[in-house]
């Protein structure tokens, strides 16, 4: 009528409510000997206190802690999938960035988005951003919506604004700036110490490869730089 073992997580798994557990430990004998289900249920979460059957309350801890982890596992997918069902096709910026997210996300991928364009005063700016650290930090939700207009920061790896000659660089979690040498602005991968050069005019090793994307209606000028960080994309 018990358990003599049990592994309280798969078990947790396998039923909705611990009455469905003593059920699963009730036989038809048992209900005919002791006059209804109901009764036998009480004699066999008695038991629980040898030891025999898991207890009321281990069941509802476990039950409850499963259903909390659950939920943190879908909060996290949503954040993993700012770009899913985005129609993007006719936004070849977004969608290029659409196209890298999971892949960034899964650290298999290192991107440095060049971005120049105007801001919310009409003032020039331009910038390069690490992808991946504002994946972390800012929601691209409204970006893939477009809701929002994705533009570079003073927070983000190099900022300049052509208007009041503001400039500012930060150090991400992937990438640091080496502004400090006569090759113009370099990049140091911080993940692999491998350099990144953004100078259009260099030439970049088979780890890192630079994209143009056409964005005029929307952009000045983006450019993408991919450093892959693991193979087998």
């Amino acid at each position: 009528m018990a358990d003599s073992q049990f592994n309280i997580t798969e078990i947790v798994h396998q039923h909705k409510s611990y009455e469905e557990y003593l059920d699963k430990n009730i036989s038809e004998e048992d209900v005919f000997f002791l006059g209804s289900r109901e009764v036998a249920r009480q004699i066999l979460e008695m038991s629980s206190l040898r030891g025999e059957i898991i207890k009321r309350e281990e069941f509802e801890s476990a039950k409850k802690e499963m259903q909390v982890t659950r939920m943190r596992g879908q909060a996290f997918t949503t954040a993993q999938n700012a770009s899913a069902n985005a129609q993007l096709q006719d936004y070849k910026f977004l969608f290029a960035l659409a196209q890298r997210e999971e892949y960034v996300r899964e650290g298999k991928l290192a991107c440095i988005i060049f971005i120049r364009d105007k801001n919310h005063a009409g003032q020039e700016i331009s910038g390069y951003i690490d992808y991946g650290h504002r994946l972390k930090t800012d929601d691209f939700g409204q970006y893939f919506r477009r809701e929002k207009k994705l533009l570079p920061r003073s927070t983000d790896l190099s900022f300049y604004n052509w208007d009041t000659q503001f400039i500012s660089s930060q150090v991400s979690e992937n990438f640091e700036l080496m502004a400090d040498n006569e090759a113009g602005f370099l990049f140091k991968c911080r993940r692999d110490r491998k350099i990144i050069n953004v100078d259009p005019a260099a030439t970049l090793d088979e780890k890192t490869q630079r994209f143009v994307i056409d964005s005029s209606h929307e952009y000045m000028h983006v450019v993408i730089y991919d450093h892959v960080l693991r193979r087998k994309m």
